[in-house]
């Protein structure tokens, strides 16, 4: 996919929304929305929002961080295929846009008052309010493991210094030594992700050390994109890679960051680097604000809309929302719905229909890429998918190196869209 292709919907739905008049909500000069998070969904939807009103919206974003840095194509780092700095954006073009940019903690929502408030102690009101605040993990879900334990045994799945740690433990394994992953359980953030990165691991290590091994601890029977991967591991690194599944206790995993250990079904194995990503949930603010539903809070397909307060929207992966993978890829597609929305809402524009497309790529080695994706509609039920696809076995290798082509100029396109 090039940018031109990507961006071409979003095009046609902004001159649609053109010229809106402005419904004035009580006690302020302008409707205000303010969005919680500045990653693929929250950073889409304060853009779209604050261009497709004309400046008839006030929008703020809260994020703490002054750099995005994307988790996706953070495995590419890992593999030595994209440098640490190339993951990296800032917020400067969101801020000339219109977006009132925010560098703080958004800790507390107020439904009643509809206010949000900041860890610095500023309380932001709101008409709307826009939440994305990505995943956070389950403690105790993998025993032996905490955030406490993070530096010794890294998840590396929130990008920035996580990434760069693990890449660091990777390069530093003694020769012949043992690199684990402790897989998540459904549902979770990028469903290819962990496979991607265990490619990427044995493309560094068959590169830098090619007596290591890899060991995956999996609590799932299956994964996105098994067989593609199986026949990558086996045509690339064959021999290196070993994943041990529920059936032979892949799901009873305990690890000792102290002594560098892992222990699945009982049995003990010494580890040189151990990357644990645990079970997710959403973001804390999404039960600070009581707005989930076991560990995640449910949606509107049409509108993304909370289930629990219609002037909340929830993007990305801290939603339940029915078919779509959790992506970065998902999170800017119902961004687009949910500003289309908001604006709607708030002015007297016109609401489109939801439609929403997510492609989730994967790099093997060297100009071996793979994909999945689909396109989806809303229904009563959640968001269904209207039809999908997924690379074969059999491609060619220009068909592979094109895919992963497309992948590059996707994340031109989709970071540009996000940030401007």
């Amino acid at each position: 996919m090039n940018r031109r292709g990507f961006l071409g919907t979003t095009v046609a739905f902004s001159a649609a929304m053109a010229a809106p008049m402005i419904v004035r909500a009580d006690g302020h000069s302008r409707p205000k929305v303010v969005v919680v998070g500045g990653g693929a969904g929250g950073a889409t939807a304060a853009r779209y929002i604050a261009r497709d009103s004309d400046g008839a919206v006030d929008v703020t974003l809260i994020e703490p961080s002054r750099a995005y840095y994307t988790c996706f194509f953070s495995n590419l780092y890992i593999g030595g295929f994209r440098d640490f700095d190339g993951l990296g954006h800032t917020y400067g073009n969101l801020a000339t846009g219109g977006v009132n940019v925010v560098h703080d903690w958004a800790v507390a929502v107020d439904r009643d008052a509809k206010i949000v408030r900041l860890a610095g102690g500023e309380s932001v009101p709101y008409d709307r309010l826009v939440l994305s605040p990505g995943i956070d993990f389950i403690e105790d879900s993998v025993p032996g493991w905490s955030l406490a334990a993070q530096n010794a045994m890294p998840h590396a799945y929130k990008a920035g210094s996580q990434t760069q740690l693990l890449k660091a433990q990777v390069e530093a394994m003694p020769e012949g030594g043992t690199f684990a992953m402790v897989a998540p359980p459904n549902p979770y953030r990028c469903p290819p992700g962990p496979y991607e990165r265990v490619s990427m691991v044995a493309h560094l290590l068959r590169d830098i050390n090619p007596t290591a091994r890899i060991l995956i601890a999996d609590p799932k029977e299956t994964f996105s994109k098994q067989a593609l991967f199986e026949d990558g591991w086996q045509r690339h690194y064959s021999g290196m890679i070993e994943r041990i599944g529920p059936d032979f206790g892949g799901g009873v995993v305990e690890v000792d960051p102290a002594a560098m250990t892992l222990s699945i079904d009982g049995a003990v194995e010494n580890v040189d680097v151990c990357n644990v990503i645990p079970a997710m949930r959403a973001g804390s603010i999404v039960f600070q604000a009581d707005l989930n539903d076991g560990n995640w809070a449910p949606v509107s397909a049409y509108d993304m809309s909370s289930r629990v307060d219609e002037s909340i929207h929830i993007l990305g992966d801290s939603a339940q929302q029915g078919a779509m993978p959790k992506s970065g890829f998902s999170a800017n597609s119902q961004a687009k719905v949910a500003a289309n929305a908001i604006v709607a809402a708030l002015t007297d524009g016109r609401a489109f229909p939801a439609r929403f497309s997510n492609t989730c790529w994967s790099l093997i080695d060297t100009d071996d890429g793979i994909k999945v994706g689909a396109n989806y509609e809303a229904s009563d039920e959640g968001i269904v998918s209207t039809g999908g696809f997924v690379s074969q076995l059999d491609e060619t290798s220009e068909v592979r190196a094109e895919t992963y082509r497309e992948s590059l100029g996707w994340y031109d396109a989709i970071t540009e869209d996000m940030l401007g």
